[in-house]
Order: C-alpha cells, then sequence, then structure tokens
C-alpha cells in the first residue's frame, strides 16, 4: 500500500484529535489553527510544509519526517523528536513554546530556533553547531555532551551551560549570560 501524497492544500482549524490525519506525504502544504494534541502523526511525512498556531502537545512522532519546514506560533509541549525520522531534518521554530520536548541526539545543522520558550527541553548529545538562540528561555533546558559550536546565545536568558561538559568553541554569550556557564562552580558574581 503506498502512501497518499497531499499536496498543495490548506488546513484551518481542523482538529486531528476527532478527524485524523491520513498517512501520506504532505508537500507545500498550510496549516493554520489546527489541532494535533495527543495524536499519533507517526510515518507521516511533511516536506516544505508551514504550521502556524496549531497545538502539537504530547504528539506522536514516531518515524515522522520534517523537512524545511516551518511553525510559528505554535504549542509544542512534551514531544519527543528523537523519534521522528532524522534523514533531511531541517525546521524553524519562531515564537512558539517548546517546553518539556526532547532533541535527544538531534542535529540542527539547518534549522533555526528564535523567539521560543525551550523550558526543560531536552537537548543532550545533540548537535547544534551555529545554532541561534535569539531572544530563547532555556530554563531547565539540559545540555550534556552537546556540540554548541559557534552557536548564539548573546539574546538568550536563563541558560545554565557546563563548558568542561559541552563543546562551545567559539559559541557567542552575552557578558550578563556568562554567570549560566559558571553556576556549577558555585561561585558569587556581583
Amino acid at each position: 500500500m503506498s502512501k497518499q501524497l497531499i499536496e498543495d492544500q490548506h488546513f484551518q482549524g481542523i482538529s486531528f484529535v476527532e478527524e485524523k490525519l491520513e498517512i501520506g506525504d504532505y508537500e507545500n502544504c498550510q496549516f493554520s489553527n489546527c489541532i494535533f494534541s495527543n495524536t499519533n502523526l507517526s510515518n507521516i511525512n511533511f516536506i516544505d510544509c508551514n504550521f502556524k498556531e496549531c497545538d502539537f502537545s504530547l504528539a506522536k512522532v514516531a518515524n515522522t519526517a520534517f523537512r524545511d519546514v516551518k511553525f510559528v506560533g505554535c504549542k509544542i509541549l512534551g514531544v519527543r523528536f528523537e523519534d521522528c525520522n532524522k534523514f533531511g531534518f531541517s525546521v524553524i521554530f519562531q515564537e512558539c513554546l517548546l517546553n518539556l520536548s526532547s532533541f535527544y541526539k538531534m542535529s540542527f545543522k539547518t534549522s533555526k530556533i528564535k523567539n521560543c520558550s525551550l523550558q526543560e527541553v531536552d537537548f543532550v548529545e545533540a548537535d547544534l553547531t551555529a545554532l541561534d538562540f535569539s531572544n530563547c528561555n532555556l530554563l531547565g533546558a539540559k545540555f550534556d555532551g552537546t556540540i554548541l559550536e559557534k552557536a548564539d546565545f548573546r539574546t538568550a536568558e536563563h541558560y545554565t551551560i557546563n563548558p568542561e561538559k559541552n563543546r562551545i568553541k567559539k559559541a557567542k554569550f552575552s557578558l550578563t549570560g556568562i554567570v549560566g556557564l559558571l553556576e556549577q562552580y558555585n561561585i558569587v558574581i556581583e
């Protein structure tokens, strides 16, 4: 049984909790104000798709492909992206709520994250080379064995990164953000 190809469609205000999204390849599709919370999106391919103000909280993404996908103003709580299809993974997150999600061992080499809440997000052993964390809240985000080389944290806030356990060569930090690099030493900075 072959997957269905759905191209150039606009889905507006649909709750896929009640109406199941068909397994297939979605190319150049737009999803606006749709609800995917607690839904199973496994084995679906999203290619060149845009999601605007959608809710993906606790969605299952086993073997789901996200290739050149943009999320704007979406609620994406507790999603385990490490379960998705890693081949060609390329996403842009703008103004999204990604709290409690996991990117364990994921590569973000062609992805972007801007103006997002990333509280308690798991970035353990992820490759975040040159990723720009502009205006992101990283309170409680986990970095361990993470590649952060050339990443930009200058306008990010609330991060705690142990330079001894992560690769941070040429990463950019603001002077006020230095505290997040020294926290493990339990020193007082005034």
